[in-house]
């Protein structure tokens, strides 16, 4: 397995430091090397608006925060130990997956729009995908707690990309439901955390709902949900769900998530198994032995 993470450093300061008539064409240039994420799409995809509709840092204002963001990542370190995380992740997984076979994977780090209140302040400035297997992108804001978690960010999206490889679990956008949604971050988030520790490893938009009864309880009504445009309200909450067009169902930012927590731990706990083991087991298996262990 080949982990190639893209140098995005000098990608975005050539684009922040350019002529504003230039930057286009240079973050076009920058974000070239995920263009095989979108091969399902029916079009070719605009990468540039992918990034701008995806909270990515703007190209019209605020050079100064992201060129400063930037040297915060620098500091940090982060590509390395993105990279060294995603190394680490799948090692484990190979290991505790017989027959496993890791896929080369292009890892994008990209900064968001600091002047996004939905990106800073809703989803915490964090927005990862690694659903398409062979390419991870991860949106951020340097926080400190984001950069706490560089590495516990990257090895959840990988167990994604893993999942849904050839062989893993089939994601079929119109019959996929709302409980593999969950069901799939909670494994990613409990994966997270058998490398880096539960205080790391959670998605931190999560964990203010991870005892919130009533949440739970409405994330379980919807588990069976069908189709991909109806997925948003579910796990990452309302407000994402006005935010991208889709109807919002009562439940607050990473709803989805908590709930898939709480699941996958009773799943772990009742079978003896790590989350590592359980990359591709069945999200049905898992909803049904988790409620039945839950009481439910």
């Amino acid at each position: 397995m080949e982990i190639t993470v893209v140098d995005t450093r000098t990608g975005m300061e050539r684009v922040l430091r350019a002529p504003a008539e230039d930057r286009l064409g240079l973050l076009a240039e920058m974000l070239e090397p995920v263009r095989g994420m979108y091969r399902f799409a029916p079009v070719e995809v605009d990468l540039v608006d992918v990034h701008l509709r995806g909270m990515g840092f703007p190209l019209d204002r605020d050079e100064e925060r992201c060129l400063a963001a930037l040297e915060d990542l620098a500091r940090a370190d982060a590509w390395n130990r993105i990279g060294a995380a995603m190394e680490r992740g799948a090692a484990r997984l190979a290991e505790a997956v017989p027959g496993l076979e890791p896929h080369d994977v292009t890892v994008l780090l990209t900064l968001g729009d600091p002047g996004d209140a939905h990106f800073t302040d809703t989803v915490l400035g964090v927005a990862g995908f690694g659903g398409i297997w062979g390419y991870i992108t991860i949106t951020l804001w340097p926080f400190p707690e984001n950069l706490e978690r560089l590495e516990t960010t990257a090895v959840h999206e990988l167990h994604h990309n893993l999942r849904y490889a050839p062989g893993g679990v089939v994601w079929d956008p119109a019959t996929v439901t709302v409980g593999e949604h969950v069901v799939g971050e909670g494994l990613a988030d409990a994966f997270a955390r058998e490398l880096y520790g539960d205080d790391l490893g959670r998605t931190r938009i999560a964990v203010p709902h991870l005892r919130d009864e009533a949440v739970f309880d409405k994330v379980v009504s919807g588990l069976g949900v069908t189709g991909m445009e109806n997925f948003t309200a579910w796990v990452h909450g309302d407000e994402s769900a006005r935010r991208f067009g889709t109807a919002p169902v009562g439940l607050p930012a990473g709803a989805g998530y908590a709930a898939g927590n709480r699941l996958v731990d009773a799943y772990l706990a009742a079978t003896g198994r790590t989350a590592a083991q359980a990359l591709r087991d069945d999200h049905a298996e898992v909803i049904d032995t988790a409620l039945a262990r839950l009481g439910r």
